[in-house]
């Protein structure tokens, strides 16, 4: 593993935001959704495609609180422009189960 300096760690910008719309992605190559989250007044509303459907359902991920990293530049995935990198950590069998603050905070704070 390589070592980091504390100063690259603060050029990666890590938010919390509401999920507040989730669509399916069928043009995605694996299973995906289409997601837009709300990072608060100072960031807006960004959108993500998340590969999230083996773990969460639509209803299960609107309202739902995430941490995404907000200061990657925008990747194209497919059709469709990621503005924001959602978090994730691999469960047993390589899914992803989401990074998320475990009481509700006020959407845009950055991770420390």
């Amino acid at each position: 593993m390589n070592e980091i300096s504390f100063d690259d760690f603060l050029r990666v910008d890590v938010r919390v935001g509401t999920v507040v719309a989730v669509d399916d992605f069928p043009a995605a190559r694996k299973p995906a959704y289409r997601l837009r989250i709300d990072f608060g007044p100072d960031i807006g509303e960004r959108r993500s495609s998340a590969q999230l459907t083996a773990n969460y359902d639509k209803e299960a991920l609107r309202g739902r609180q995430v941490a995404a990293v907000v200061n990657f530049p925008p990747r194209q995935i497919g059709p469709f422009m990621s503005e924001v990198l959602v978090l994730g950590f691999p469960d047993d069998n390589g899914e992803v189960v989401l990074v998320a603050p475990d009481k509700t905070v006020p959407d845009g704070g950055r991770l420390y």
